[in-house]
């Protein structure tokens, strides 16, 4: 069983060529700047609007939240903030969680990136915090992303039919899910 309160301190992960450090109020920019990005947005399937209100204070109540880590995704080449990736929906009695991430403009896609995001988190869920499995979802009209969560060792699962209308289409969703004995892709 894993404790409600795992993620008290989340702490900064570092790969070859990104920081994942805690995301908070000092990274209001970058998450604004990701909210403006409509590309992201479609990718997530993120319908609603925000206000630069509601993301500070988003940002300023993370780090309340200790059933939860979220991570802003920082280049070490120049220090800039591409994106975010999260560990949420906690289920401590059967050592789950769901992943989800975004990155944002089109210097941050399709350059290994996101690959690497989620083999950092996937690596500190299962190695320190003691997960047995960890989930997503991602849209049917983002097959690029399906193609990193598949190299990282996700599996497909199952499929939602119609879970959202985008510009009046409806999309699936890919239901898709890694467990601690499973291998982590190469």
């Amino acid at each position: 069983m894993i404790s409600d309160d795992v993620f008290a301190t989340v702490p900064t992960l570092t790969t070859e060529r990104l920081r994942l450090e805690p995301l908070g109020p000092e990274h209001f920019e970058g998450s604004w700047a990701a909210l403006q990005d409509e590309e992201s947005m479609r990718l997530t399937g993120t319908q609603s609007t925000f206000t630069e209100d509601q993301i500070r204070t988003w940002l300023a109540g993370l780090g309340d939240r200790h059933d939860r880590a979220d991570w802003a995704v920082i280049r070490l080449e120049d220090g800039t903030h591409i994106g975010e990736v999260v560990l949420n929906d906690l289920d401590g009695q059967n050592e789950s969680m769901n992943l989800r991430i975004a990155l944002s403009g089109d210097a941050a896609r399709g350059r290994g990136y996101g690959t690497e995001a989620v083999r950092a988190v996937l690596d500190h869920g299962f190695d320190t915090v003691g997960l047995h499995r960890i989930s997503l979802d991602v849209f049917s009209f983002n097959p690029a992303a399906q193609r990193v969560y598949e190299k990282c060792g996700f599996l497909v699962e199952g499929r939602q039919r119609h879970t959202m209308n985008w510009d009046g289409e409806w999309v699936d969703s890919i239901l898709m899910g890694i467990l601690a004995t499973d291998p982590r892709g190469v």
